[in-house]
């Protein structure tokens, strides 16, 4: 078959189709799933802002005046106090201060609780009076909870979680395609400076490709990051990824709960039990951020600490509440390394690890997230008017003889399916959709 104009198609070799092929999915990526990672940029804005606001919004509960003489009620007093603030809950969490100018978190599982939520009774340590209830999700106050089912399912439940996935997924596929294109590409000069500046000469759509390539570039470390601790919430990859590192054993470890004979504490002695089981802890120095937690239904307490930014305190307890035996612990320093990175991963997108500096890199990177996004629809845009099918890029020829490269991308989506089910069955419809356009192309060429 000849090209128009005559002269004998030149063939190409595999690199260049394979080349061109992740240029296409690169687009249509960017024009399809960008939407998606525009909301989880500026969720995640705002979620990493979210510490910060709370101290605000949240003073009265969570602030308490510590006293000249430094006094405190026991926290069994404090513990009676919560119950009669929230006398129908049960009681699932105990947090005593963790300075003398923080109040104490008593969480319970309530019917007057809101869905999905519990009720946290805030109590100041050194008036045991109650500072308020609030509607809680584990330990984020409803702040941090509304701005974290936005940008984790935009408020719909296990339908929207879908939106979150496909933005996590495509992520870090956005990002290496758009990387592999651009050093690929032919240019006259390869330099450092070609790859990893801007140009400011050269036509309007020149100067926008190389800003956004380069931005791309120097962003791609946070992006890659921010796409797999992402997944680790998703709702199909993540039941992947914790079932494999259950399979390598590198799950995060719990301390045994079970012990003989060891009757549930009735909730009116859970005061002075939780007393008793604090000062246990204590003399096996675990320091504060802790967290203890009544067995209701038998077995031993757990007491563990909770501090998620640097250093990580993650160390554990088992108490059995009529003796004060510690029945089993753990310690941070024995746990896996996967354990330790996932943990100090997890902590680090959520913006706490490190930090008010930990929150200003995630809002940069988001930032250049909504910067990339609007460059490459303002490219679009600019080429959009120029007849039907306008702004996509061009077939890569005459015929279709990629069957290589789709091959190639094939073997990649099944492989990555495994693994990432939402980004397989998307890129196989990406390759369909490219193919059909393809041969539509090689018809219309014939006719």
């Amino acid at each position: 078959m000849r090209p128009a104009g005559g002269g004998t198609a030149k063939p190409r070799r595999l690199r260049d189709e394979l080349r061109e092929l992740l240029l296409r999915l690169h687009f249509y990526v960017g024009l399809f799933i960008a939407p998606f990672l525009l909301v989880a940029a500026v969720t995640g804005i705002l979620y990493a802002l979210t510490p910060q606001i709370e101290q605000v919004v949240y003073d009265k509960e969570l602030h308490a005046s510590a006293p000249a003489n430094g006094e405190s009620v026991a926290l069994a007093q404090q513990v009676q106090a919560a119950r009669a603030a929230v006398p129908d809950g049960t009681i699932a969490e105990i947090r005593p201060p963790k300075d003398a100018e923080s109040t104490t978190r008593v969480t319970f599982d309530s019917p007057s609780a809101e869905k999905d939520r519990q009720l946290t009774a805030f109590v100041d340590p050194h008036t045991g009076k109650v500072t308020g209830v609030l509607n809680t999700f584990g330990e984020w106050l409803p702040l941090r909870t509304w701005f974290d089912d936005m940008h984790r399912h935009l408020h719909l439940g296990d339908p929207g979680r879908v939106y979150s996935e496909l933005a996590a997924s495509w992520l870090w596929v956005l990002a290496l395609s758009g990387i592999i294109t651009w050093i690929t590409r032919k240019i006259r000069k390869r330099s450092t400076r070609a790859y990893l500046l801007p140009t400011r000469k050269g036509p309007q759509r020149q100067r926008s490709m190389s800003l956004h390539a380069t931005v791309g570039i120097w962003a791609a470390i946070g992006l890659f990051f921010l796409s797999a601790t992402g997944l680790t919430w998703s709702q199909f990859a993540g039941g992947n990824v914790s079932a494999l590192r259950a399979s390598l054993h590198w799950s995060t470890p719990t301390v045994a709960t079970d012990t003989t004979n060891t009757p549930a504490v009735a909730q009116d002695d859970v005061p002075q039990t939780a007393q008793k089981v604090l000062e246990v802890a204590r003399g096996h120095d675990l320091g504060d951020p802790v967290a203890i937690t009544p067995a209701n239904d038998g077995g031993a307490w757990t007491v563990s600490q909770v501090q998620r930014s640097w250093p990580l305190k993650q160390d554990s307890l088992a108490i059995d509440p009529s003796s004060g035996s510690v029945v089993d612990s753990v310690k941070f320093e024995d746990w896996p390394l996967a354990g330790k990175l996932a943990e100090a991963g997890i902590s680090l997108h959520m913006g706490i690890l490190f930090g008010w500096v930990n929150q200003l890199v995630l809002i940069a990177v988001a930032a250049v997230v909504i910067t990339l996004i609007v460059i490459g629809y303002r490219m679009w845009w600019r080429r959009r008017p120029k007849g039907p099918g306008a702004g996509l890029p061009k077939p890569l020829g005459r015929r279709v003889d990629t069957a290589g490269a789709y091959g190639i991308l094939l073997a990649a989506a099944a492989m990555l399916g495994v693994l990432l089910p939402l980004l397989g069955v998307s890129l196989i419809i990406f390759m369909a959709v490219d193919l059909a356009r393809q041969l539509l192309g090689a018809h219309r060429s014939m006719s």
